[in-house]
């Protein structure tokens, strides 16, 4: 492997101000400070089963400014990791159980960014519910991920496939999938010299 895909996380507004690094040839290693638990919580998880060393602080006004900023702070960090992504997969998918729920997202990192998301059976309560005894809802979390997506140029689909389950479980399920898949589709070909696209470049 070449040098080392990594980036600065840097975003200071009137609103917010987030610093930190990302690194994506990574361990899993985190040390995040998002002020709000949950999410510090799913980035963790999100790093860890990605093998992406992550370091984020963050600090601003309102949860809604905060946790959209994150996510393009984090997303404009990733495409620069990236580079011209040569050699890379580009395409990921994985599927997580947890409990009686099971989540799997597919990603493609092909600079048409996106964010859809499907339910299987009657299970749309989560999206009512909070994460434990928190304020963060599922909301929050869709939030940061259309951020992120729109500024990495990457596609993701979900889909939750267990009919059961409560928010807590759903959320860990994705964002530890979203890690596995963005694995996958980062890791280097050593068969492919080039960008991974017939057009010759993935803006």
């Amino acid at each position: 492997m070449g040098e080392k895909r990594s980036a600065e996380i840097k975003r200071k507004t009137n609103e917010v101000d987030i610093t930190g690094n990302l690194d994506i040839d990574g361990t899993g290693s985190t040390a995040i400070r998002t002020g709000f638990e949950p999410l510090n919580h799913l980035l963790t998880l999100f790093s860890f089963h990605g093998l992406f060393d992550l370091e984020l602080n963050a600090k601003g006004d309102l949860a809604h400014h905060i946790i959209e900023d994150l996510g393009i702070a984090m997303g404009k960090a990733f495409k620069q990791a990236l580079a011209d992504k040569a050699g890379i997969n580009r395409y990921g998918c994985f599927t997580v159980a947890m409990d009686k729920v099971a989540v799997e997202v597919v990603v493609d990192i092909s600079g048409r960014p996106s964010l859809h998301g499907e339910t299987f059976g009657n299970n749309t309560k989560y999206m009512a519910e909070t994460f434990d005894d928190t304020n963060f809802t599922f909301k929050h979390a869709e939030e940061f991920l259309e951020s992120f997506l729109q500024h990495s140029g990457i596609s993701l689909v979900y889909i939750v496939k267990s009919g059961e389950g409560d928010l807590h479980h759903i959320l860990e399920a994705l964002f530890k999938a979203m890690g596995r898949a963005l694995d996958q589709a980062t890791q280097i070909d050593p068969r492919r010299s080039g960008v991974p696209s017939t057009k010759g470049i993935i803006d």
